[in-house]
């Protein structure tokens, strides 16, 4: 049976470096006096430049693809890892280089290891310049400090041989010449943004030859950035300015505390001081996450992180402890701002203004909070009043602040791999100095993802066995590729009259309504690193409105929304527009809905105010109107089926009702070596079901990818009548979409009560090109079971139908001989299709599936 996961101890990933290298040529004991002073007992740090230095100055190593070669045979978890050595080659990150990545935990002080191996480097004349390069200006400003402080050190000074050739490097940015003898510390998107920047002069015509990149926060140049703000386009150039032929760098180190892409351990790693290390031999904080937690809503969960928050401003008195709250993105941040402070307005019984200028600081790259990125290097002073941080995940790295003691995830898409796990834990790992093997971090994570951390700070890799469909660029089956349009919107909402039939609502006993106290007690568990439990238990207030305010919000709510054609019926009598009921009559409405489950005094929790809310909610819609999304087109702009990103399929799910379909020349096509034994593995495995694998005659296989994957039963069939060679003969080409990032088409879905829509996209499942003499069509077809009429394929529905008739439009107007008919198919249908495809009648736009006619509304 196929192995559906892989598992490697990360410790044996780790490519050795050989420590028996000649003496004479590289004098590196002389140097220990340097390392003892610059390390002091933190002797990994001192293992870390060792390792580097040899690795780079000894002469035993050409390039990074050596160290690979001759650590590959010697080491069985990486030849598991990597089917031979030519594909461990062609994985590697920055090839040709000698270069590697440093992995040293966060707040274990790397920036030590990149001024000594900088100090070493040039002190041995192997180089004559350095550039360290940083993702942020932020982590920009902290090295240069840290690099100036060591550079005038003088028990440092005085501790670098005689033998030095560069003594006494110069620290400098990158807007003047870096010179012999100098390290330029620069900001990444200096590299890009050539105004003001000394770079290119410095370096350019291949001027690199006799320099040392040091990468800070390495993680970014192998991780694939999106968005397209300067700071994105910025670490985008990053990879390439290192590979530019033009600067002919030879010499280049990454370091990071995160060397992950995604959940993948990078392989160029020399050395690696683990953040389990790191907690056991106290160099950082111990780490306390939730692994059990009875929170029902947010104010509950907002109502432990303070208690929490209060303890540490107990336990820690002579620093003022911060709470760090991490989203994934800044209108995240934004919102996660407001419902903070209104939290804290009611525990703090401070204004709004008050707890937005003195207590909490929201950190995002948005431009409403650029000043607070500048507040952010004073936060942990003694004049700062800051006691809660909001930020987006990657922002904050480079901030050395040390009296962080709680952190808090807030969605799981901002701690779903282990890289985000690494960055969100290493905001508050860094110890105070008066704390030092006494202080803690807790990380208030929702309980389901406490296992995201164990599997962390565990060491072991868990590999996922994924095939992956690339496409293909060379032989017959890479003419396949053709062109489709798709058009972007400007978008806006406008308001529609609804016609309504009159209503009635009835009031006359009373509402549902839940028991409940003032305080309850819930226990939380929070586990450590050795898997020790421990329960606090907390004292959870319910939030409680007085009636007399929820029955004024009720009574406003009827003076300003408009109730034509609405009737109300309480126990005293009948109320219209013209005729509002007395507040009395409410009041007497609530009151016995308490007496229905024994709740006495004079106020309600948040729970059973929104059940009164809500039970008034249809009666009290604010207007007789629904949301109608208006949508301007842009022009049509082209896109090749080569842009389509590569696809990935687990193991697992080809034992649940998916596919993975190939060619009989599949051994040809599959060009990733991994990727073809992998599936080579597949297709011997018996035990998987006879529907996970499907072989096509490559003639009849007219796909431009080289395996397709097929996610339920429909998409099987449909494909499988895609390759029959009567059907195969009446097409061009097929392409099985992506499903996200390829074609996206947009939509919008009104809300059940009308008063909002909700706006997405989807990817259509396959694009079936055709042609003629005359015109090229694509026919886009989206599957789905028989007899799916949901809301949602209604929606998806009108909206396709609406772009393809304006792309048509407008591809016609500009003269461009292609046009696109789309269609919801189900496998009721798919003879119907295929006769139609085969006759002509397809293109003609004579088809029309039973989904295209329950489903089209305008009908």
């Amino acid at each position: 049976m196929i192995q559906e996961k892989k598992r490697y101890d990360t410790k044996d990933l780790i490519l050795k470096i050989n420590q028996h290298y000649n003496q004479s040529e590289l004098p590196l004991a002389y140097w220990d006096r340097f390392l003892d002073a610059l390390c002091g007992t933190r002797e990994y740090q001192k293992e870390a430049i060792k390792n580097s230095v040899i690795y780079l100055a000894s002469n035993e190593y050409a390039n990074i693809e050596d160290l690979v070669s001759k650590n590959y045979y010697q080491n069985y978890q990486l030849r598991e890892r990597y089917s031979d050595v030519t594909d461990y080659h062609r994985k590697i990150q920055l090839p040709s280089k000698l270069s590697a990545t440093i992995d040293l935990a966060t707040g274990t002080g790397k920036s030590y290891v990149m001024y000594g191996i900088a100090q070493i480097l040039l002190g041995l004349g192997l180089v004559k310049r350095v550039l360290v390069l940083c993702p942020s200006t932020t982590i920009e400003k902290e090295l240069h400090k840290k690099f100036l402080a060591l550079v005038a050190d003088p028990i440092l000074k005085e501790t670098i041989p005689e033998s030095a050739i560069i003594k006494n490097p110069s620290i400098v940015d990158g807007s003047v010449t870096v010179k012999e003898g100098d390290i330029c510390i620069e900001n990444v998107h200096a590299v890009y943004e050539r105004t003001g920047s000394s770079i290119e002069d410095s370096f350019g015509f291949k001027r690199g030859y006799d320099a040392l990149v040091l990468n800070d926060e390495t993680h970014h140049i192998y991780n694939r950035i999106s968005g397209n703000t300067s700071e994105a386009r910025g670490l985008k150039v990053w990879k390439k300015f290192l590979l530019d032929d033009g600067y002919n760098f030879k010499y280049m180190l990454g370091f990071t505390g995160t060397a992950y892409i995604g959940n993948d351990y990078f392989n160029d790693v020399i050395y690696r001081y683990s953040l389990r290390q790191a907690v056991d031999e106290k160099f950082v904080k111990k780490i306390n996450y939730v692994s059990e937690d009875d929170s029902i809503n947010e104010d509950q969960r907002f109502q432990k992180i303070y208690q929490n928050h209060t303890k540490n401003k107990l336990t820690y008195k002579s620093l003022k402890p911060i709470t760090i709250l991490v989203t994934n993105n800044i209108t995240n941040a934004k919102r996660l701002e407001t419902r903070l402070v209104e939290f804290l307005m009611l525990e703090e019984g401070l204004e709004e203004q008050e707890i937005k200028d003195k207590l909490v600081m929201t950190v995002t790259s948005d431009k409403a909070h650029k000043h607070n990125v500048i507040r952010l290097e004073e936060v942990d002073g003694q004049d700062s009043t800051v006691e809660w941080i909001v930020s987006v995940s990657m922002l904050t790295e480079g901030w050395d602040v040390k009296n962080v003691f709680q952190i808090v995830p807030m969605e799981e898409r901002a701690f779903n791999s282990k890289l985000l796990i690494s960055q969100v834990l290493g905001r508050g790992l860094r110890v105070p100095q008066e704390y030092i093997g006494n202080a803690q971090v807790t990380i208030f994570n929702h309980s389901s993802w406490g296992s995201k951390i164990k599997g962390l700070v565990d060491e072991v890799l868990e590999l996922e066995m994924r095939l992956e469909s690339s496409n293909i660029v060379e032989g017959d089956r890479g003419e396949h590729h053709f062109t489709l349009y798709n058009i972007d919107y400007n978008k806006t909402e406008r308001a529609v009259e609804n016609n309504k039939k009159e209503k009635e609502f009835n009031y006359k006993d009373y509402i549902n309504l839940e028991s409940s106290v003032d305080q309850i007690s819930q226990e939380t568990t929070y586990t450590n690193l050795d898997n020790e439990y421990r329960g606090v238990e907390y004292k959870i207030k319910n939030r409680m409105t007085p009636i007399k305010e929820i029955v004024d919000k009720i009574y406003h709510e009827f003076q300003t929304r408009e109730w034509e054609g609405v009737t109300l019926n309480l126990q005293e009598g009948q109320y219209t527009k013209n005729s509002l009921p007395p507040k009395e009559e409410i009041t007497k409405l609530i009151r016995r809905s308490m007496d229905k489950v024994g709740l006495e005094g004079d106020e309600l929790n948040e729970k059973n105010k929104r059940n009164i809310f809500s039970s008034f909610n249809t009666l009290l819609r604010r207007k007789n109107k629904s949301l109608e999304l208006v949508r301007t087109a842009q022009r049509p702009y082209a896109i090749s089926t080569k842009e389509r990103i590569k696809e990935t399929l687990s193991v697992g799910n080809l034992r649940h009702n998916s596919t993975v379909m190939y060619s009989n020349n599949y051994k040809d096509e599959v060009k990733d070596v991994d990727v073809l034994n992998f599936l080579q593995d597949v297709i011997d495995d018996e035990s998987l079901p006879r529907t996970a694998i499907k072989e096509a005659n490559s003639y009849d296989f007219k796909t431009p990818v080289d395996i397709v994957f097929l996610n339920a039963t429909p998409e099987r069939k449909f494909a499988e009548k895609l390759i029959r060679n009567e059907n195969a003969k009446a097409l061009d080409a097929w392409l099985k979409s992506t499903n996200q990032s390829f074609y996206t088409i947009e939509y919008s879905l009104s809300s059940k009560s009308g008063n909002h829509t909700k706006q997405s996209r989807f990817n259509p499942d396959f694009f079936i090109k055709t042609s003629d003499d005359k015109m090229e069509y694509i026919t886009v077809v989206e599957i789905k079971d028989d007899q799916d009429y949901s809301d949602l394929n209604k929606a998806k529905f009108k909206w396709a139908t609406i772009h393809f008739q304006e792309l048509n439009k407008q591809l016609k107007e500009a003269k461009v001989k292609q046009r696109y008919n789309f269609h919801f198919l189900s496998p009721e249908n798919y003879d119907d299709f295929f006769e139609y495809l085969r006759n002509g009648k397809l293109t003609e736009g004579l088809f029309t599936s039973n989904l295209d006619k329950e489903l089209n509304t305008n009908a």
